[in-house]
């Protein structure tokens, strides 16, 4: 049976959110947890899924959710019991928070030495917050989606003349002086400065800028819809001003998927009036040749190489490590085995699609940028496809894969059981806000579609990409090693995952 229950003025931050369904779904008789703030978007997807609402009054952004799918009323009552356990946890003690503001206000006045502002509330209050924190002379980097253009607009043309940050909305990524901040990696210091509408093509170009011996001045996002044409790059053209007049950036990067012609035309001439060499990574974009000082990559991998190359950092001889690299044979899948693509990172998706796109390959994918090329998760596929496992048709009533990411792993094995899968291409994201250990459950639904593959007579091979590096919490050479150990092949960057899938299609070897 499904039940909602309703716990009226109680707010809690929707990033803890995600985590809580997983844990409440353990118990026994629970089917479906989904733990939420009532906004009309959380609404609209629970009564997608088919879970009703009573009548007793309206419910607000500042409502709690717990809608359950369970066996019986002494279910309900457990699960409810368990979260409640789960929030008291999650509350800050004594011992070890000595004040808990109760407004922003309260906390500039414990401590005036605040300078930034990360707010996740619901979408209708987050730009009256955003404007709050502006006002006290604070950067902003509003987690917060469901914002209306007109107040991102807004709150950006305010930040400029207060010559403040206003990263956001829907911004998930930022490293400020050396500071992850939300879904980051942890790189070492140095020249490169980023600037990013994407929050995992700027963790994909970070990790590998560190990776190759190079380090960040600051990296700087922006919100995803900073370069669409209502917004006309705001935000990106203040932060390349921002990198050009700070003495620790040599060279400076500019990261997005496809922008509007005319901003992304603004923004290159931003870059060419900031006075240092600038890189830019328009994923999915056209191929350009250089602009003066200004280099055009066609990955993200190429954006990290061409700013190290910018700042002389000796890069280091690149290879692949995997299963390719043990004892034995790897399988290879034959031409008519279809691949799927499994990607918690969109950008990462779209760089994937682009690419073989570009390679002749006729892949579906709901990121597609050819229109005729879409899809929908419904649909029927029966040819190669890519997966932004992120998108909301995926992660309704579920948190996204980058916290959770069993979400791709049950993909993983369903496809080890689908005869016509010949090949995985799957991305594993470290860093801050991710789960604490992807590639662990990467590696069991690996083993298992691997397994099932090979008991059923067929050829199946797993390449995967490892966005991050040894610095973080997870440490990449550990995930490596953990999913090497489990037969897939791990490459350098995603688009070398990309390119290894293709060269794999056509029958070939590394």
């Amino acid at each position: 049976m499904r039940r909602v229950l309703v716990e009226r003025n109680r707010y809690v931050d929707s990033v803890f959110l995600m985590r809580i369904g997983l844990q409440l779904e353990a118990l026994d008789g629970v089917s479906h947890a989904t733990v939420a703030m009532g906004t009309p978007a959380n609404l609209d997807n629970l009564a997608a899924v088919g879970f009703a609402f009573d009548d007793r009054g309206p419910i607000t952004p500042q409502d709690l959710l717990l809608a359950l799918d369970v066996d019986t009323e002494e279910d309900v009552a457990a699960a409810h019991a368990r979260l409640e356990e789960l929030l008291a946890g999650a509350a800050p003690s004594d011992r070890t928070t000595k004040v808990r503001p109760a407004s922003l206000a309260e906390a500039i006045e414990i401590d005036p030495t605040l300078n930034l502002a990360l707010i996740s509330v619901p979408g209708a209050y987050a730009a009256r917050e955003a404007r709050k924190a502006l006002h006290q002379g604070l950067h902003v980097m509003l987690f917060s989606d469901n914002v209306s253009i007109q107040d991102e607009i807004a709150l950006k043309e305010d930040a400029i003349g207060r010559g403040l940050l206003m990263m956001g909305p829907d911004c998930g990524t930022a490293i400020l002086n050396g500071v992850p901040l939300g879904f980051a990696n942890v790189c070492r210091a140095g020249a490169v400065g980023l600037v990013g509408a994407s929050g995992t093509g700027i963790q994909e170009i970070a990790s590998l800028v560190h990776r190759h011996g190079g380090g960040l001045s600051q990296a700087i996002g922006t919100g995803g819809r900073d370069l669409s044409a209502a917004v006309d790059a705001r935000m990106t053209r203040f932060g390349i001003d921002a990198l050009a007049a700070d003495p620790r950036t040599e060279v400076i990067v500019v990261v997005s998927k496809t922008p509007a012609p005319e901003v992304g035309n603004r923004v290159i001439e931003a870059l060419a009036e900031a006075g240092k060499p600038g890189v830019v990574s328009f994923v999915g974009g056209e191929r350009r040749n250089p602009a003066g000082d200004i280099l055009f990559a066609e990955t993200l991998a190429d954006a990290a190489l061409l700013a190290c190359r910018a700042i002389d950092v000796r890069l280091p001889e690149r290879s692949t490590t995997g299963a390719s690299a043990q004892a034995g044979t790897p399988s290879y899948p034959s031409p008519g085995g279809r691949l799927v693509g499994l990607f918690c990172g969109g950008t990462l998706c779209q760089e994937a699609w682009n690419l073989m796109d570009r390679g002749g390959f006729d892949v579906r994918s709901n990121v597609a940028g050819d229109p005729a090329k879409r899809v929908h998760p419904e649909e029927p596929i029966d040819g190669h496809v890519l997966w932004d496992l992120g998108d909301d048709a995926f992660t309704v009533g579920k948190p996204h894969p980058m916290i959770a990411p069993s979400l791709r792993d049950d993909e993983v094995v369903r496809s080890g059981e689908d005869p016509s899968v010949g090949l995985l291409l799957v991305d594993c994201v470290l860093g801050y806000g991710a789960h604490e250990d992807p590639a662990g459950s990467l590696a069991e639904a690996s083993r298992a579609a691997l397994a099932d593959a090979q008991a059923r007579g067929s050829e199946l091979s797993i390449v995967a990409s490892v966005t991050g590096t040894d610095e973080d919490p997870q440490r990449r050479r550990s995930q490596v090693e953990t999913l090497v150990a489990a037969g897939v092949v791990v490459a350098d960057s995603n688009a070398d995952a990309a390119r290894l899938a293709m060269t794999r299609l056509k029958g070939g070897t590394p």
